[in-house]
């Protein structure tokens, strides 16, 4: 069970079929105040986002990325298969 609520913003990016990528593009993290503190790694230029809590599984997910992935480096290297914090 979740005790803060977090969330990730998704970008909604068009593909050239007319389809739809879902982008993520940045995280959120709920306030006692039930506002939301979010932090963006992009903008998009359609301008379109989407905030949704994450999930369960999204957690799951990010625990089985950061299980397969490589060790890192000498103390305080950062691996660039890390994933990104929720």
């Amino acid at each position: 069970m979740l005790h803060k609520k977090m969330f990730k913003i998704l970008a909604l990016i068009p593909k050239k079929d007319g389809g739809t990528y879902w982008m993520r593009i940045g995280s959120g993290y709920g306030n006692k105040d039930d506002s939301i503190n979010m932090f963006v790694d992009a903008i998009p230029i359609t301008g379109k986002l989407q905030l949704r809590e994450v999930t369960e599984e999204d957690l799951r997910e990010r625990e089985g990325r950061r299980s397969h992935a490589p060790s890192g480096g000498g103390a305080g290297a950062m691996s660039a298969a890390e994933p990104a914090p929720f």
